[in-house]
């Protein structure tokens, strides 16, 4: 056999993500490359790794037992690497963190300068909803969690980094008058709210609680992305995070409604599980944030801070 670790890789990434598809997309490979190693792969062994039926990739008993020692041996190749940089002087290891939605717009910007100071820290940030986030915290799987709710019924330590400032906002073009009467006025709109484990919508449901607002019409989907574009086509208003939509409000595609109660303010945490023990990377980005949280968000959400 004369199999390659970019194969072993790529076969990985296959396994993980159940898609040629997806596993070309995070491996940042076209898909016809991605298919072109794996198939260069199989055939190096007599037993399949993985049958098509219909349109999906199915992984064979067989390939799930090649794909654990894969697993094995790219962690050891990690594990080299790491040794060879830290002989250099340099801080590495993985830094995992998991990031509810529209965490996105935030956490890379305090992330920034650590990871282009240490190059040997390889970074894993899986973006999801509030209740994934909250899942992979408690079953250990990542070192810390950007979340915009604490959950409860967890020991968790935190380190706030940024105020979360939620607006009712709809088309620029199609939105009505600031209304006078805030319970009429949410009688009649086609609202828009994200999934149920969403942090968004956690906080929406509140306020439309707090304030016993009766909401008749309304639709459920499953990203901000895609409230944002449903918002830009005129299908609806939301109660949306100010953050990911500076762009479209610059350039007068969204606008935001003044309601009484708005904006909602929650704060960006990064917690981690009470008594942890941190990894070099961990404990670093812990002392770079203590060190430099205040002068990022100077530098990088002025815009933010003004509204």
């Amino acid at each position: 056999m004369n199999y390659t670790l970019n194969q072993l890789r790529i076969f990985l990434k296959i396994v993980q993500t159940q898609s040629v598809t997806k596993a070309a997309e995070e491996l940042h490979l076209s898909q016809p490359a991605v298919s072109i190693q794996l198939r260069n792969f199989q055939a190096q062994f007599e037993i399949p790794l993985t049958e098509v039926l219909g349109r999906r990739i199915h992984i064979t008993d067989f390939g799930h037992e090649v794909a654990l020692s894969a697993e094995t041996i790219m962690e050891q190749v990690d594990a080299i690497n790491y040794k060879t940089l830290a002989h250099k002087g340099q801080l590495t290891g993985k830094l995992k963190i998991a990031v509810v939605s529209t965490g996105k717009y935030v956490m890379p910007y305090f992330l920034a300068d650590l990871i282009k100071a240490h190059p040997g820290i390889e970074l894993m940030m899986d973006v999801t909803n509030k209740s994934e986030v909250v899942k992979s915290l408690q079953d250990n799987e990542v070192n810390f969690a950007l979340v915009s709710i604490l959950p409860t019924g967890l020991a968790v330590e935190r380190m706030d980094l940024l105020k979360n400032k939620l607006y009712l906002v709809g088309n620029a073009k199609h939105t009505m008058k600031r209304p006078t009467n805030s319970r009429a006025f949410f009688q009649q709109l086609p609202l828009i709210f994200r999934e149920k484990g969403s942090g968004t919508r956690q906080t929406m449901e509140r306020f439309i609680e707090s304030n016993d607002l009766k909401v008749l019409r309304k639709m459920e989907l499953t990203s901000n992305e895609a409230v944002k574009q449903s918002l830009l086509a005129g299908l609806g208003y939301s109660i949306m995070p100010l953050i990911g939509i500076r762009n479209e409000l610059q350039n007068k595609e969204l606008a935001i409604i003044p309601l009484k109660g708005l904006p909602i303010t929650t704060t960006w945490s990064l917690i981690w599980l009470k008594g942890k023990q941190h990894s070099p990377p961990s404990s670093a980005l812990i002392d770079h944030l203590k060190a430099n949280r205040a002068s990022i968000v100077k530098e990088k959400f002025s815009w933010y801070e003004g509204y």
